[in-house]
């Protein structure tokens, strides 16, 4: 191997695959990000940054980017019952600067890390068609016949990845029994919103969540409801806004005049996974939605797999092109229990917020907010370390 840097292969150009080319290059590693899609994108939709994941964007020095494309929500995360009456204050108005929360959109966040990579580091039009790892690399192919080889591939492939297979034993996602409705409203006027807010109206058996995304330009709904049967597990499926409209009949006036303003929807199927119990196999790993795709209902997807980069990248750091399996090794055994618990406590929330049981929502109010130690231990980790994270609160 003589002095050959070490080469990384990431298969996927999502969030998670460019945060982990930039933070592996951060350590002196040659990285190459291939991407089936022709051109990097993603389904307009909004994300919430929260601050265990934008602190660590802010070492690849794009934070004043983030903040140019992102609405901050400083003012407070309220969670109200659907007539509005108030359950409880989940971040509170003024919390200090490394607490700080953006609503930002999908593909803005993609164009701002691929900003920071050389052009020469995104090979898009690569889908991948099979891996062959051995002592010393990988080889990969893809459909059309370019090969190339690596010292690991990470998979960073979403959801449908094909990398997981090479690790794991396929196991079909189950319907959760909810499907969401997103939608990006435009801002007509200052009186929109209540801006600098994230808002959730819970119950029964349905949830709606909004908040501001790009610059304050758009409002992001994302309104969960029971599923009908025939909902696809994708973001792209289209919806009907009359329907949404007739699922949120009634509820806080605040709700209804957003919705009357939706003229196009996605309609997503929600499906739940169960944890994996390994996320590597040699000189291949997973990251991201390939290693733990989890129910929306903390807002915490991207935020783990900007983690998973960063965790990916410290445990690679001083590995020797020998040590690369060990080194993924450790870095499963810096993230996997937290990711796991994050997704067990979203499948929790969403079984929370979309009770039926009228009887006991007392109860149930009660058990959202006990919810708040969860979010602090959440917000309280560094991932850009080799220190393993302190186990969840007990809820």
């Amino acid at each position: 191997m003589g002095g050959r840097r070490m080469k990384i292969a990431i298969i996927g150009a999502g969030i998670g695959g460019l945060t982990a080319a930039a933070a592996l290059r951060r350590h002196g590693i040659d990285v190459e990000v291939y991407e089936q899609a022709r051109a990097l994108g993603e389904v307009g939709a909004g994300i919430s940054l929260a601050s265990n994941g934008w602190r660590l964007l802010e070492r690849l020095g794009i934070l004043d980017q983030v903040e140019k494309i992102g609405s901050p929500l400083d003012k407070g995360y309220f969670q109200l019952r659907s007539d509005g009456s108030f359950i409880s204050t989940l971040r509170a108005p003024g919390a200090p600067r490394h607490k700080r929360v953006f609503g930002v959109h999908r593909a803005d966040l993609i164009e701002v890390l691929a900003s920071v990579l050389p052009d020469d580091v995104i090979r898009t039009g690569h889908r991948l068609q099979s891996l062959t790892q051995n002592g010393h690399g990988v080889r990969l192919v893809f459909e059309g016949g370019a090969v190339t080889e690596a010292d690991a591939v990470i998979g960073a492939d979403g959801i449908h990845s094909i990398v997981r297979r090479e690790i794991v034993d396929e196991v079909e996602p189950r319907p959760s029994g909810t499907a969401a409705y997103r939608a990006l409203v435009p801002v007509e006027s200052a009186d929109d919103w209540e801006w600098g807010t994230s808002k959730i109206w819970i119950g029964p058996g349905r949830h709606f969540l909004v908040y501001p995304v790009r610059a304050d330009r758009l409002i992001n709904v994302v309104a969960v409801v029971p599923a009908q049967g025939g909902e696809r597990d994708s973001w792209s499926a289209p919806g009907d806004p009359a329907q949404l409209a007739a699922e949120f009949a009634g509820w806080e006036p605040a709700v209804e005049r957003l919705i009357s303003r939706v003229t196009d929807t996605f309609q997503w199927g929600l499906f739940d996974r169960a944890p994996l119990q390994t996320w590597t196999n040699g000189r291949l790993a997973l990251l991201g939605d390939a290693a733990h795709a989890m129910l929306p209902h903390l807002g915490q997807g991207g935020n783990q797999t900007i983690e998973d980069a960063f965790s990916l990248a410290a445990a690679l750091g001083n590995a020797g092109h020998d040590d690369v399996p060990a080194a993924l090794a450790t870095y499963e055994g810096l993230r996997l229990d937290r990711a796991n618990a994050v997704q067990l406590v979203s499948r929790e929330a969403g079984q929370l917020y979309d009770s039926e049981q009228e009887e006991s929502y007392d109860e149930r109010d009660e058990r959202i907010r006990r919810m708040a130690p969860f979010y602090a231990w959440l917000g309280a980790h560094d991932a850009d370390s080799l220190v393993p994270p302190p186990l969840a609160p007990a809820r």
